[in-house]
């Protein structure tokens, strides 16, 4: 059907201005067939129907995550409650108005560098948004980093920091990268160096500041060409001395998220000038600040940033260093052990983004059922749906527990007041909180896009972002496999102490039950028996199956955690919880793998030979 246009003179112009490719406003011209368009039809030219789909609206953050408030009410020490839930609840507003405002605009506006400016000269200069440079600031005078080392709530106040810090992950357009990186260097500086002399003194000043002006954030670069978790054997970069603890880097950095930092912690080794036997060199760790006095890099070529499926609003780049000023912060040799505790804080900050990004997607996903309506009623009056969500929920709570308690036991540590257990504890469930968090965060949030039909899928609505974002924290700070290897580290030389820690306080956490969770707890029970048994007597076969022994692990640990939880509140929907962890998943698929003799030597092979294929040519 062709239709007529009648044009009046004014409107020629802006028609052909159409055909240019220049859109006019369309208002101007009108349509022969709208003048006489029956007012029934509800589309023409300028009507698009009556019906738009309702976004879903964030409330505050810290009111609208119960089972946060619920473990620090039970958990906090009443005049510390009393002191910092104030900040909390304003906080929680904050989150989910302006700084998620901020997030948005840091992800429609990613970081560029300019090599050269227009008149060929080379710059090397990094841009940042606006928004990004005030997520910075946001990060100083909410105390972000700060909270955990003013020491003011003693071993609450690490509990205080990292539930703002949970708040904030969400919104903060990935500024929680820099953000675990600069908590992690002020641990590596507290532990290592801050008291050899005024350098460091001054570093961990500025990274635990409350002024924006003297706030530094810090990188972790670690990763080089070799790349990977093979930190020890893919390290190339070397240092020469020239005095005192001072020496020169000289190498390529591969992967360096946070290239717009003040300084940074990495690894290197220390060769003679003549370059001899430095590929056998153990690595040392160093420091550096990344700008010299006078403004510019400190011998560093920023080569290109990279190309990312997510995190697009955080600067991640390939840096060459050429004869870089660092200060050698460990003794010789001993980078690998001194990085450890920056490691254990990023990893810690990963699971905090991993389950606070899960709350996140529930939230929006909860809002939205409440509002969009399909089939002639609310999203929220399907069962299947509500059950849906009601899984999430379930993730969201168990892995919510073991966070909030291995950060209970860092708080401990650093005040001198943890137990013997509750140190192999941390030791032992830091590994895997985050590989079982990173893994659940991706499946959650892809299941929790799928709530949004395909508006979820769309890249103007703000959501698609979320599972792009996602996807890098089972990678980050170890991938799933590597962090398992950990956890078989920690039980090898640990001997029998560690898993024996692990045994008792589960069963100390299941004997809390009152009775009504006997059948939970008797799963739990059994889980924990037959993942025992696996352990002392299939030594050999511990590295295939370090992967479902981690997850094992987290999956019994959190079923006690939510057993315990529902004991105290005597809660309804928490018994509910309970059950669902312990009774609807295998809580041990070590055992059930095992039986199944997936870990036998012939399976082994068949697996191998799946994979492995000859190249067609």
């Amino acid at each position: 059907m062709v239709l007529r246009f009648s044009i009046h003179r004014r409107a020629f112009s802006k028609l052909l201005s159409f055909k240019r490719g220049i859109v006019p406003n369309l208002g101007s011209i009108r349509c022969a067939a709208e003048v006489s368009k029956p007012n029934w039809i509800p589309f023409s030219i300028s009507q698009h129907g009556k019906f738009f789909q309702q976004q879903p609206k964030l409330g505050n953050q810290y009111l609208h995550d119960a089972p946060l408030r619920n473990y620090l009410k039970r958990n906090l020490p009443k005049e510390v409650l009393y002191e910092i839930e104030p900040d909390l609840v304003r906080f929680g507003d904050c989150v989910a108005s302006d700084i998620n405002d901020l997030g948005r605009e840091c992800e429609l506006n990613p970081p560029k560098l300019y090599q050269q400016n227009a008149w060929g000269i080379y710059v090397n200069k990094l841009w940042t948004c606006d928004a990004w440079k005030k997520l910075h600031d946001i990060c100083a005078e909410e105390g972000l980093v700060a909270i955990g080392y003013e020491n003011k709530y003693s071993e609450w106040s690490r509990l205080y920091q990292m539930v703002k810090v949970y708040l904030y992950s969400p919104s903060s357009g990935f500024y929680s990268c820099p953000l675990a990186m600069t908590d992690g260097a002020a641990k590596t500086i507290q532990m290592v160096a801050r008291n050899t002399n005024k350098r460091y003194q001054t570093a961990f000043n500025n990274l635990i500041s409350r002024d924006p002006k003297q706030f530094w954030t810090s990188g972790q670069w670690m990763t080089e060409k070799k790349g990977g978790s093979d930190v020890a054997g893919g390290t190339e970069t070397i240092a020469l001395h020239q005095e005192n603890d001072c020496y020169k880097l000289y190498g390529y950095k591969w992967f360096t998220s946070a290239a717009d930092s003040d300084m940074s912690l990495t690894l290197a080794k220390i060769s003679d000038k003549n370059g001899e036997d430095q590929e056998f060199q153990p690595l040392s760790l160093f420091y550096l600040e990344t700008k010299e006095i006078d403004g510019n890099l400190n011998k560093i070529q920023i080569i290109r940033l990279k190309d990312k499926l997510g995190t697009r609003q955080l600067p991640t780049a390939e840096l060459l260093l050429d004869g870089t000023t660092a200060y050698k912060i460990s003794e010789n040799g001993q980078g690998i052990a001194a990085i450890s505790y920056m490691l254990t804080m990023t990893r810690i900050h990963n699971a905090v983004g991993s389950i606070s990004i899960m709350r996140r997607i529930l939230n929006l996903a909860s809002d939205y059922a409440n509002r969009r309506s399909v089939f002639g009623s609310k999203l929220n009056n399907y069962p299947l749906h509500v059950q849906t969500l009601a899984r999430m929920e379930t993730e969201i709570q168990g892995s919510l527990l073991l966070l909030l308690e291995v950060i209970r036991w860092l708080g401990k540590q650093e005040c001198n007041k943890a137990t013997d257990e509750e140190v192999l504890l941390f030791r032992l469930l830091t590994p895997i909180l985050k590989l079982y968090t990173a893994k659940q965060a991706v499946a959650v949030v892809s299941e929790g896009l799928e709530c949004f039909g395909g508006q979820g899928y769309m890249e103007d609505t703000g959501i698609a972002s979320i599972l792009r974002d996602i996807q890098v924290v089972p990678i980050w700070e170890g991938t799933t496999n590597i962090l398992s290897l950990d956890v078989l580290r920690s039980l090898r030389n640990h001997g029998t102490e560690i898993f024996g820690a692990y045994y008792s306080n589960v069963l100390s956490r299941l004997h809390s039950d009152s009775g009504k969770l006997q059948e939970p707890k008797s799963i739990v029970e059994l889980a924990l028996h037959n993942t025992t048994n696996f352990i002392q007597e299939n030594p050999d076969k511990l590295i295939t199956a370090a992967r479902d022994l981690a997850y094992s692990l987290a999956r019994i640990y959190i079923g006690s955690l939510l057993i315990e939880n529902a004991s105290t509140t005597q809660s309804e929907q928490d018994n509910i919880i309970a059950f669902r962890w312990c009774c609807t998943q295998d809580l041990a698929p070590v055992h059930t793998n095992h039986q199944l003799k997936l870990y036998e030597e012939n399976v082994l092979n068949n697996d191998r030979n799946m994979i492995m294929l000859e190249p067609f040519f």
